[in-house]
C-alpha cells in the first residue's frame, strides 16, 4: 500500500498558513470521482463544505453528507467516492504535533463527526487567506474542541471481514433496496442460516437485521444528500418499507432525526 505525501493530487487549490503540524488544503473534485485505496502520513480531517462523499475504510464505510466529517488516523487504508460535485476541506495533522493532544488516544481510530454550525464556520475560517498564525492556531484548537464531542457513528456501515459474510454483506451493499432474505443468502455464498446469523453479530457487533437496516438507511442518506427532489415517501417504497411511519422510525432508530429533519426539507 502506497504512503502519499499531501497535497496528493493537482486539484490543490490553496494552502493556507497554519501552526506548525497542521497544513490546510482545499480541493474541489466533480461528481463520479473516486480515490483509490491510499494512505498518509498525516492523520487528517475531511470535510466537504458542499457535496456527498463516501469513505471506505477496512472497517467499513462511511456516507459523509456536507453535515458530516471523517476522521482518518495517519497510516489508515481509505478510498473516497465522490457522489456529488464536492468541495473538500482538508486538515493534515502531523503525528508530533498530534500526540501532543490531551485526548491523542480518541484520535487513534477512524469515525465521522456531526459538524455543529460552530465547527463548521471554525472549519471554513481556517480558509481564509487573511488569517494571522495566531487566529488560524486559535481556529485549530476550537476545531479539536468540537472534534472531541462530536463523534457520530450514525452514518457507518460495518464491513465483516470473514470472506463468506464480507461476500453477503457486499451482496446487501450493491443492492440495499432488495429484500434479502437470510437463508438465500447463506446459500449463495456457501454457509447456514445459523453460522451466517452469527457471522454478522461477531463481525459487526449488529444483528443481521439490524445491519441490514443500517445499510438501507445508509443507502436513504446517500439519496437525501445527493438527490433534493427524491420524497420520503418515494424513498420509503424503494427501500422496502410497508410504510412513511415504519421507514421513519427505522431511519430515526439509526440516526436520531427522522429522514424529513435529516434532508432539512
Amino acid at each position: 500500500m502506497t504512503v502519499v505525501e499531501t497535497p496528493i493530487l493537482r486539484e490543490v487549490r490553496s494552502n493556507h498558513l497554519s501552526p506548525a503540524g497542521v497544513h490546510l488544503v482545499a480541493r474541489d473534485y466533480p461528481k463520479g470521482m473516486r480515490i483509490d485505496p491510499h494512505m498518509h502520513r498525516e492523520s487528517q480531517l475531511i470535510y466537504a463544505a458542499r457535496g456527498t462523499m463516501q469513505v471506505t475504510t477496512p472497517a467499513g464505510r462511511w456516507l459523509v453528507p456536507p453535515d458530516r466529517a471523517v476522521w482518518v488516523p495517519a497510516g489508515l487504508e481509505h478510498a473516497l467516492d465522490l457522489l456529488a460535485d464536492i468541495e473538500m476541506r482538508t486538515l493534515y495533522f502531523d503525528l508530533p504535533w498530534l500526540k501532543r493532544e490531551q485526548r491523542y488516544e480518541g484520535l487513534t481510530k477512524e469515525f465521522v463527526v456531526r459538524v455543529s454550525s460552530l465547527l463548521n464556520q471554525a472549519i471554513l475560517a481556517l480558509f481564509d487567506a487573511r488569517n494571522t498564525e495566531e487566529r488560524t492556531e486559535l481556529l485549530v484548537r476550537l476545531v479539536m474542541l468540537e472534534l472531541h464531542q462530536a463523534e457520530d457513528p450514525a452514518t457507518f456501515v460495518p464491513l465483516p471481514r470473514e470472506p463468506r459474510c464480507r461476500r453477503a454483506a457486499m451482496i446487501v451493499l450493491d443492492d440495499p433496496t432488495g429484500l434479502h432474505d437470510i437463508d438465500t443468502l447463506a446459500r449463495e455464498v456457501g454457509t447456514s442460516a445459523r453460522t451466517l446469523s452469527r457471522l454478522f453479530s461477531t463481525e459487526t457487533q449488529l444483528s443481521f437485521k439490524s445491519w441490514c437496516q443500517r445499510a438501507r438507511v445508509a443507502a436513504a442518506i446517500q439519496r437525501l444528500s445527493t438527490d433534493a427532489n427524491v420524497s420520503v415517501k418515494q424513498l420509503a417504497a424503494q427501500l422496502g418499507y410497508a410504510s412513511v411511519p415504519a421507514f421513519s422510525a427505522a431511519f430515526r432508530q439509526v440516526t436520531g432525526r427522522t429522514p424529513t429533519e435529516f434532508a432539512g426539507k
